[in-house]
């Protein structure tokens, strides 16, 4: 289990979060959302070993991680917002170098490698330089690799990002199984419709609190509110959409009317 207690991170003196406690058990996909701003990925990062917090702490099984830092980092799966990868690479040679970084032995890693490429469609890709790829193709490759050394832990930022809906039925379908195998998986996103049928609780973050937190069935209850994105509208969104959405179609349609 994962426990996240009173995590806060400021840049500059500014706070992106501030006082974010949850776990998250085996087997538990925990869903983590919030708008632009609210502090997702700055928590995703923390919890990824890639910036440290400005205060609390993280335990996995009851042991605080920074006695470990490397041995945690093994167990972790990550997926990040941003597709940042090394672009003069083959597909097939970036899962060699995540492989080799966590010290796969070299055939086991060449044969997961070649299977992964081919499960998420790109067998025919695999030896062309990933500049040439697609976003999504892009994306594919990040998945494969943060599945390459079966981690216990999965940290996916917006991990449909850029793919096809193909693509995204069978990452949703992906994650249903891996949470069954016991996988600890943490998934932000912004897409509510998607966190809705896949996740088992979900934390609404909103300037870098949490808003809400909970079962989705038991926010609709104590909300009495029929979904995930009307609580999400209700707690984070300050803006009216429907008013700001008339507008710019009665902006085009004036442009359009002159142009005529």
């Amino acid at each position: 289990m994962i426990d996240v207690q009173q995590l806060t991170k400021s840049y500059s003196g500014i706070p992106a979060i501030e006082g974010i406690s949850f776990s998250i058990a085996p087997g538990e996909v925990l869903g983590y959302l919030g708008p632009n701003g609210a502090g997702k990925s700055t928590t995703v990062k923390i919890l990824a070993g890639l910036i440290e917090a400005g205060g609390g702490h993280i335990y996995l099984d009851g042991i605080d991680i920074r006695r470990d830092m490397e041995a945690y980092k093994r167990r972790i799966g990550y997926v990040p917002e941003q597709c940042e990868i090394y672009p003069h690479l083959t597909a097939f040679e970036y899962m060699q170098l995540v492989g080799r970084l966590h010290d796969l032995p070299e055939r086991r890693l060449a044969d997961t490698a070649c299977s992964l490429l081919t499960q998420f469609d790109l067998r025919l890709d695999m030896h062309t330089p990933i500049s040439c790829f697609s976003k999504g193709m892009r994306q594919k490759v990040l998945l494969a690799a943060a599945l390459i050394h079966n981690p216990d832990i999965l940290l996916w930022d917006e991990p449909l990002s850029g793919l096809d809906v193909t693509g995204a039925l069978m990452v949703r379908d992906l994650i249903r199984h891996l949470s069954r195998s016991g996988k600890i998986i943490l998934y932000s996103s912004h897409v509510l419709e998607v966190v809705e049928k896949i996740c088992s609780r979900v934390i609404i973050l909103n300037q870098g609190r949490i808003a809400a937190q909970g079962e989705v069935s038991e926010l609709r209850r104590l909300m009495e509110l029929p979904d995930l994105e009307t609580i999400f509208r209700e707690l984070v969104v300050r803006t009216d959409t429907e008013a700001i959405a008339a507008q710019i179609a009665t902006t085009i349609g004036a442009a359009a009317g002159t142009n005529g």
